[in-house]
């Protein structure tokens, strides 16, 4: 139950503003809003992966402990 409830958080994304101080002055210079967008998309995309990786690793040491 604990395993589904921690998938089914990781599973839930809320819209924040993750920019690097660099990007954001970029985007905030010009006016097109779908790039802005775009680009916070991909930032919160790239972040996630790592923590998913480290997530479906600690699950299957944790299968290999239970099952010995």
């Amino acid at each position: 139950m604990r395993v589904l409830l921690c998938f089914l958080a990781l599973l839930t994304f809320v819209d924040a503003p993750a920019q690097c101080s660099m990007c954001r002055a970029v985007l905030e210079s010009g006016a097109d809003l779908d790039t802005a967008k775009g680009i916070n998309n991909g930032i919160i995309y790239l972040m996630a992966i790592p923590y998913l990786l480290v997530g479906f690793v600690g699950y299957q040491i944790f299968k290999l402990q239970k099952k010995g």
